[in-house]
């Protein structure tokens, strides 16, 4: 058949690659689209992207997945792996290949069970169990320490060297538990609920990482009714840092790992005792030696005080007064005796100087009667015999006549 002039569309393949283009990418259904099927043709080149097949029994799908968006895969893809991938449908113009951009890579089966624990937290949610008002505080320095895992797992193992490493006076009650499987919910419920028997100051529920199949017991709506209805506070230290679980929003606190669970445990570590006890030992020591000289200065007033009043001291006063009384005393006794010496030197030799004799020795005589001793100082006295004293001695004389 022949075509006609004015009917058909005439393109280039350029043209039609990017018509094909435009009419993919603009439909919002193939724009947010999870495609299942089995991983083919796997590669991986240094560029950091992921190049693969998607296939099942009757069609095959291109598929990329950029490296930014690789970095942050979890899954180990492998060819043959059942995988729900989850992108948007573009057009590689040089090949005119349709492909399917891939952000986001998941083993088969994860999708009905993402869905099931967003519907089971948003239940538990609505009820109160994941308010962070109704959170517990850790204790800082635990004395006995809950563990809910499993007895052979290298988490449990993992987290009896933390806690023995850091905090080594913390009792350990073990508490073993599946923690995998359809019977690991109502063993982790029973673990849970014994161990609050023992009253532990806090709980660690943990495991290692693995796959949200893996995982889902802790999802589990009896288990996360278990951890929120404790009666210790719940430490919950499931997977890796990238996993969530439910129990985790219901406990009191988060752990990215089970060690880090234990860490999280033992926030004073022994470290810390040990330093906190020499600081108390230096600040006792210093208080005490403050003490003992602030004492000391007080027992020594009291000691001054008691020796200035003590009668010994009044007694050495006193002998001091009297002492400076006897030699005030004896000075003013001197002091006096110096000045009636020098009065009675001065009246001695007034005397002296009115003693008769004194003028004896100056050529005077002293006259007196030889018979009555009368002195005689006028003529009409002298009269018979008389004795006439001079400066060295007496002789007799007879009055012949008056003049």
């Amino acid at each position: 058949m022949q075509p006609t002039l004015f009917s058909s569309v005439h393109l280039t393949v350029s043209q039609l690659t990017l018509h094909i283009r435009k009419q993919l990418e603009n439909d919002p259904t193939l724009q947010d689209v999870w495609v299942e099927g089995e991983i083919s043709n796997l590669s991986k080149p240094n560029s950091g992207h992921i190049y693969f097949t998607l296939k099942d029994k009757n069609a095959s799908l291109r598929c990329m997945m950029w490296k930014p968006d690789a970095a942050r895969l979890r899954v180990n893809l492998q060819d043959g792996m059942a995988v729900e991938a989850h992108g948007r449908i573009t057009v590689y113009e040089p090949q005119g290949q349709y492909q399917l951009a891939v952000n986001l890579i998941q083993p088969k089966g994860e999708g009905a069970l993402y869905q099931e624990f967003l519907r089971l937290k948003a239940m538990l949610e609505s009820e109160g169990l994941f308010d962070p008002e109704s959170k517990r505080p850790i204790p800082q320095l635990p004395y006995k320490i809950g563990i809910v895992t499993s007895q052979t797992g290298a988490a449990l193992r993992d987290m009896l060297d933390t806690l023995r490493r850091r905090l080594p006076l913390a009792q350990v009650i073990l508490a073993p538990s599946s923690v995998q499987g359809v019977e690991a919910p109502p063993a982790l419920v029973n673990a849970i609920q014994s161990l609050n028997i023992q009253s532990p100051d806090v709980i660690l529920l943990a495991r290692g990482g693995g796959s949200i199949e893996d995982l889902w017991a802790f999802n589990d709506e009896r288990v996360v009714r278990a951890v929120a209805g404790s009666n210790a506070p719940v430490i919950c230290g499931v997977g890796h840092e990238t996993d969530f679980t439910l129990c985790d929003f219901a406990s009191d606190l988060r752990a990215p790992t089970p060690t880090a669970a234990a860490e999280l445990a033992t926030q004073i570590t022994i470290q810390d005792l040990q330093e906190a006890i020499s600081t108390l030992h230096s600040r006792l020591s210093s208080l005490t030696f403050n003490l003992l000289a602030e004492q000391k200065g007080v027992i020594s007033s009291f000691i001054s005080r008691l020796g200035y009043a003590s009668p010994e001291r009044r007694i050495q006063s006193d002998y001091q007064h009297l002492d400076e009384l006897s030699r005030r005393a004896f000075s003013s006794l001197m002091h006096r005796i110096q000045l009636q010496s020098s009065i009675v030197d001065g009246m001695s030799k007034h005397l002296l100087s009115l003693n008769p004799e004194g003028i004896l020795s100056r050529g005077y005589a002293i006259i007196t009667r030889k018979d009555d001793g009368v002195v005689v100082s006028k003529v009409s006295q002298a009269h018979g015999g008389i004795k006439v004293r001079v400066s060295d001695g007496e002789f007799e004389a007879l009055v012949n006549r008056k003049l």
